[in-house]
């Protein structure tokens, strides 16, 4: 849906310039091109009148100007034309991209690095839109108006100082025309930021509708839900084409506004000339009076018509600026270890996701010795999940403290603490990129060895060879060619190359069939072993031989043991275990 608050008016050009200016500043070398090639091709335009006032004065009247000469000059100023031209316009590209490439830069940096938060803020749809065609847009107009408009500026510069020189009566007639100019355009181009920006808003959410649709696809099949999206998806398509259309009236009566301003000055400034040329002003300096003023018609028009461009690029840029200046970095200690023992303790942990929300964990305490097995299991939305995503930080405890080895997990540097864990869940996720690629992700060199002794251990060993370019295959957009099975011993292969002392297991081998799940099962065990393993409930064959069971209801710890002693308390467990293993499964609730 599209946003109701009012957009606020824009910042001065200057000041919003400015805060762009650090992206272009690497490739201000290729600004300086274009604007030399700008200013050689604005010095040109004064040349055509003063030729055919030269022509006019003294080739045909007086017969001493020769004929090889006016060829020549002409071939001569549009040669010059032609290079200053194409100087301007690599220089314009040079710039344009490579202030694209370090806004870019920055933004998918902000992504990898911004607190979480970011991601509940904003869809995947909205975040690519913004920077990948917001910025390539918005760079490519944005730079291109503001040449366009300093070469148009140095054209009437250029041209009005002609027309002084021949004139400057006549040429205080032309300059009246500026300030209604100026304020139409001060007016239409505030109208034209604020439809941008709600213009980009619903380019947003109908990118999203899109996004939803394709990935739940076979959702909306299996509910014939197709006329319901599709009338969702045409309403917010007539909202953005409706906004279309006032960008549309807002860009274009710039143009007749110009012209019409234009029409008047010359109108006043042919009467006058006419009266002046009964009074022995030659024939050249009247046609090239009104040549130059007919001239400057052209670039008073472009430069209306840049402010078009101008709001455009600034909005799409501004939004990339935005997104980089209110998402900050998710803040690290300096804590350091290669490798821990795997101590774990969660103290006196609160967890509330939204103000006046419930808690999701309310004041849990718990203690995982190194080595140690644990199974967390509970109704859905008992906090299960929640617990295990505070270890990476991946979510924030709103009171209590959560440590690793004795030391808080805000006091470790991000990188070094999530290289100790590890994590496969029933939601695998594999990038469109080579099978070495996903095993060893993160590995900037990976060790084929290493690589394949992970598959081995994931019970792979049979698969990868018979792949068309083996290691090298690359598995397609999240492996959804592979099977269920395969997935999971895959992002289980993953698991056992990163070789971290803390494994998370979260429904790793839920949905899978008898088959599946055996092998899962197998290559889990050897991942097990040694390190520190938290079991989210997934089967109860792994449940029965934990080191020990913790059983949560609605954020709390109930009650924690053996598979036989919660067995004979007759508790919770008790009462799960008899329902069967369903009543362990949980959803996709991000607080289960």
């Amino acid at each position: 849906m599209t946003s109701t608050t009012p957009t606020p008016p824009p910042a001065p050009l200057q000041q919003r310039l400015r805060r762009l200016w650090p992206y272009f500043r690497p490739a201000r070398a290729g600004l300086g091109l274009a604007l030399l090639g700008a200013l050689l091709a604005a010095a040109t335009e004064p040349a055509i009148p003063a030729l055919l006032k030269l022509l006019l004065d003294e080739g045909f009247v007086a017969g001493q100007v020769p004929l090889w000469a006016v060829p020549l000059a002409l071939v001569g100023l549009f040669a010059l034309r032609g290079l200053a031209t194409f100087v301007a316009q690599y220089g314009l590209a040079y710039t344009a991209n490579g202030g694209m490439v370090a806004l870019r830069r920055a933004l998918f940096e902000r992504l990898g690095h911004a607190e979480l938060r970011l991601f509940t803020e904003h869809n995947a749809s909205q975040l690519a839109n913004t920077v990948v065609y917001e910025v390539n847009n918005g760079a490519g107009q944005l730079v291109g108006a503001l040449l366009t408009a300093v070469r148009t500026v140095l054209t009437i510069v250029a041209l009005l100082g002609y027309l002084l020189w021949l004139n400057w009566a006549l040429t205080l007639v032309v300059l009246a025309m500026f300030p209604p100019m100026a304020w139409g355009m001060r007016v239409l181009s505030r109208r034209l930021y604020g439809v941008t920006r709600r213009s980009q808003d619903a380019t947003d959410a109908l990118a999203y509708v899109v996004e939803e649709n394709v990935l739940a696809h076979r959702l909306i099949r299996l509910h014939e839900a197709q006329a319901q999206q599709q009338q969702r998806f045409d309403r917010l398509n007539t909202t953005l084409r409706g906004l279309a259309l006032k960008s549309t009236v807002a860009a274009a009566l710039m143009t007749p506004l110009t012209q019409l301003l234009a029409a008047a000055a010359l109108s006043a400034v042919i009467v006058m000339a006419l009266v002046q040329a009964q009074s022995g002003v030659s024939v050249g300096s009247f046609v090239g009076f009104v040549t130059a003023m007919l001239m400057l018609v052209t670039p008073l028009r472009q430069l209306a018509d840049i402010a078009t461009p101008i709001t455009r690029g600034l909005a799409a840029l501004e939004r990339g600026l935005a997104l980089l200046e209110a998402t900050p970095l998710q803040a690290g200690g300096q804590h350091d270890a290669p490798r821990v023992r795997g101590a774990i303790a969660w103290d006196d942990v609160w967890v509330q996701y939204r103000h006046g929300a419930g808690h999701a964990l309310q004041g849990v305490t718990l203690h995982v010795q190194p080595g140690e097995v644990v199974a967390l299991v509970g109704p859905s939305g008992s906090g299960k999940t929640t617990l295990v995503n505070l270890l990476p930080r991946f979510i924030e405890a709103s009171r209590g403290r959560v440590l690793l080895d004795g030391r808080d997990v805000r006091e470790w540097d991000l990188v070094a603490l999530r290289r100790q864990f590890a994590m496969v869940s029933q939601d695998v996720v594999m990038l469109n990129d080579t099978v070495r690629a996903n095993v060893a992700l993160g590995d900037p060199n990976p060790d084929d060895a290493r690589v394949q002794a992970a598959l081995a251990a994931a019970n792979l060993d049979d698969w990868w060879p018979t792949l068309p370019q083996g290691l090298d295959t690359v598995v397609g957009h999240n492996a959804a060619q592979l099977s269920g099975g395969q997935r999971q011993r895959l992002a289980i292969a993953r698991a056992i190359y990163k070789d971290a002392p803390v494994l998370i297991l979260d429904e790793a081998t839920s949905a899978l069939d008898n088959t599946s799940e055996r092998l899962v099962q197998q290559a889990l065990a050897r991942l097990m072993t040694g390190r520190t393993t938290l079991v989210i409930a997934h089967r109860l064959s792994t449940i029965e031989h934990a080191d020990r069971i913790v059983v949560l209801e609605g954020g709390c710890v109930v009650e924690q043991g053996t598979h036989a002693e919660l067995l004979a308390a007759g508790g919770l467990y008790a009462r799960l275990h008899a329902r069967g293993e369903a009543a362990f499964a949980s959803d996709a609730n991000p607080v289960g």
